[in-house]
């Protein structure tokens, strides 16, 4: 029987994954758990969920699972997960999403300057930031900190129940606000902001593995608890932003952009970014390149929004936004229904712009998309004026990516093709694609790329202009974003 390698996306919402065999790349088995809601801006788990959606998820492979040789778990970036000497977790892992450390965040930055953030470790905190965090817990928690042994990741956690190994992979890591993709280590002037004694917590951190190096075999008990052998390799893992590129066999020169409840646009580069305004966070990839990522809060969630606002749904305003042609003097959104996070606006509001008494609601659900489109694309300009290569395919990806609105409209912005990725699910494709990595024949970075092509991850349709108005509607929203007036 062919051998097969599992990758585990586990997300906010979810675990899912996904059994791929190792030669072809086919599709032979998946399983899915959900995971607790949470409601930001406190927003926790308890991460033994995560473990027991694994467990239910991995069921769902039944024989399949005889066949497993390797896997590999992605986990959502950001989580800070606490764990004390006898292996127990101290509290519940505070999530991405939870913004209950912006007042922390704000003054790390100010105690430092954003240039040092950007040049250290690539990016300027915001709540978001796994520092934040750790810094939120020392100041409002103290006994549970004093109580840490082990500070994790998400993905890390479930590598540790796995494998018994404290590890993490550069990509995850580069998310952290404490860690140096460029030099591979922790910076302690960095975690110095946060914690009181920063070389004994930097102890207290993972083992940063290289690229396609495992974690390690599965222990006894997670074995059982799975229904896999226990000689099953685990490989390092990685962030779902990583997952996600590998998954799409991202190249340098290569844009990804993902539409859902929130968006994120990113590219892969060769060379580490520092962008002392914060637009652009300076993550590492999981190949040994770098992956600058620009994150909005706003993206789905605004159309969703003003589809309920036109009485009708997600495929309604999608039908409504491609029924008129577009023209250079449309209405404008701006679409900071929550706040914004890029640029960081966090009691922003939406605003319309050029709403005339000839107004229709196809202009209203055009610009809808458009008002996300055009602040992922300001962030692409973004990663452009970092010296980012931007010269290649740009992908679409991410639940909105399935919206024919989106997929047009994204093209016709930017007057150029645009390729929609064939595997839905990316961060387990790519998951995949590394654990594929670690059983190979020639174990290494080149195997990732190697593995992506044989598998034809690369594969996609592609949507072509069809209007020569993009760059004036892109103009026409970015004076409407600095408050100007549109004329007719």
């Amino acid at each position: 029987m062919a051998e097969v390698v599992v990758g585990v996306d586990s997300s906010t919402q979810s675990t899912k994954l996904e059994a791929r065999d190792i030669a072809t790349g086919e599709v032979v088995g998946s399983g899915r758990a959900v995971h607790p809601a949470t409601s930001p801006p406190i927003s926790e788990q308890d991460p033994a969920v995560w473990w027991h959606a694994l467990s239910a998820a991995m069921d769902q492979l039944g024989d399949v699972r005889r066949r497993v040789v390797a896997l590999s778990v992605a986990g959502q970036q950001h989580g800070l997960v606490l764990v004390d000497d006898r292996g127990e977790v101290v509290r519940p892992s505070k999530l991405w999403n939870d913004t209950t450390s912006a007042a922390n965040a704000a003054s790390m930055v100010e105690a430092l300057g954003a240039p040092a953030w950007a040049d250290r470790c690539g990016s300027v905190p915001v709540a978001a930031f796994t520092v934040t965090k750790l810094a939120w817990m020392i100041e409002h928690e103290p006994a549970m900190a004093r109580r840490t042994a082990r500070v994790m990741l998400p993905h890390d956690w479930l590598t540790w129940k796995l494998t018994g190994e404290h590890v993490t992979d550069r990509g995850d890591a580069s998310g952290t606000g404490w860690f140096n993709a460029v030099t591979g280590e922790v910076d302690q002037v960095l975690l110095a902001t946060a914690v009181d004694d920063p070389d004994a917590w930097a102890r207290r951190m993972p083992r940063v593995l290289a690229p396609c190096e495992p974690a390690g075999r599965l222990h006894a008990h997670a074995a059982a608890v799975l229904g896999l052998d226990e000689r099953v390799i685990v490989a390092a893992g990685t962030g779902d932003n990583m997952a996600a590129a590998l998954g799409l066999g991202l190249e340098p020169g290569d844009t990804a952009i993902s539409l859902g409840t929130s968006g994120t646009v990113y590219g892969v580069s060769v060379r580490p970014t520092a962008d002392r305004s914060g637009q652009v966070a300076g993550f590492a990839d999981a190949t040994g390149n770098y992956l600058p990522l620009v994150c909005t809060l706003n993206a789905t969630v605004v159309t969703d929004t003003v589809a309920s606002w036109l009485g009708t749904d997600e495929a309604g305003l999608a039908t409504l936004a491609l029924s008129e042609p577009d023209r250079p003097d449309q209405p404008a959104l701006v679409p900071y229904l929550d706040g914004e996070r890029t640029p960081n606006l966090p009691n922003a509001t939406g605003t319309w712009a050029g709403l005339t008494r000839e107004t229709t609601r196809s202009d209203l659900a055009r610009a809808a998309h458009d008002g996300v489109l055009c602040g992922l694309l300001d962030g692409r300009d973004a990663l452009v004026r970092l010296g980012v290569d931007t010269s290649g395919e740009v992908r679409l990806v991410g639940g909105g990516a399935r919206s024919a609105a989106y997929q047009q409209r994204v093209a016709d912005l930017l007057g150029q093709p645009v390729v929609l990725p064939q595997p839905d699910e990316l961060v387990a494709a790519g998951a995949a694609v590394q654990a594929s990595a670690v059983v190979s024949a020639s174990p290494g970075v080149s195997e990732l790329a190697v593995t992506a092509e044989r598998w034809g991850l690369r594969a996609g349709t592609v949507v072509t202009p069809k209007s020569t108005h993009g760059a004036a509607i892109r103009a026409r929203w970015e004076r409407a974003r600095a408050g100007g007036h549109l004329d007719r």
